[in-house]
């Protein structure tokens, strides 16, 4: 049986389905050494390993330098 690639791009928004923050809707905003950067609608740009994201299709355009709070705010905006 194949395995499916999880497609993650910036901007992409997801679901943490791992860890105390299980269930939380974050967007992705970078990458690092094997890890997604995503940022949630209460918080600061965390790691998170990519197999605990579950993609749920929509996305927020993001820019590289863009401020916490106004992607905070776009996030809260998206309606599943």
């Amino acid at each position: 049986m194949k395995k499916m690639k999880n497609s993650l791009d910036i901007g992409n928004v997801c679901i943490r389905t791992k860890g105390r923050k299980a269930g939380e809707k974050v967007v992705v905003v970078g990458f690092e050494k094997g890890f997604a950067l995503v940022q949630g609608a209460f918080g600061k740009q965390k790691k998170c390993n990519a197999r605990h994201l579950f993609t749920t299709g929509k996305t927020i355009h993001v820019t590289k330098g863009e401020e916490e709070r106004k992607i905070a705010q776009k996030l809260t905006e998206v309606e599943f």
